[in-house]
């Protein structure tokens, strides 16, 4: 990907794709002949030089019988100062705040963007709901 600079995540995914092709006994050459491009490329994912596409991973995934997880499975965790995501906000993991920290999070987003009739309506289902779990 032009202009983006590589990190520690394609240099894990590199040594993981290049394991697997070590293990299928696949050489650098035929694997990039099936993606169509050079062995010199192929081993610059391998290093993590470069950053595969996800295309190009699902290709090679597939060609090895392994799921596209494996090759993130254990990933390090993005480097200082790297946004975690596309929020603007940290996102806090759903196991800190529980159902109550959900349930917040969805009455404001229902309180921001829906009118009143329309919050009365998820009020009343809400309650609703409530007074079924209680029998």
């Amino acid at each position: 990907m032009a202009g983006q600079k590589t990190d520690q995540r394609d240099v894990y995914i590199g040594q993981r794709i290049a394991e697997q092709r070590r293990k299928a006994s696949l050489t650098q050459r035929r694997v990039a002949q099936s993606f169509g491009m050079s062995a010199a490329q192929l081993q610059k994912y391998e290093k993590g030089t470069n950053r595969i596409s996800a295309v190009h991973l699902d290709i090679f995934s597939r060609m090895i019988g392994v799921p596209m997880e494996y090759f993130f499975r254990g990933m390090p965790q993005s480097e200082e100062g790297m946004p975690d995501g596309f929020a603007e906000e940290a996102q806090t993991p759903l196991a800190e705040g529980g159902l109550v920290g959900l349930a917040d999070l969805v009455g404001r987003h229902i309180n921001e963007t829906y009118p009143d009739e329309t919050r009365r309506n998820i009020a009343a289902a809400v309650h609703m709901l409530e007074r079924r779990l209680r029998t």
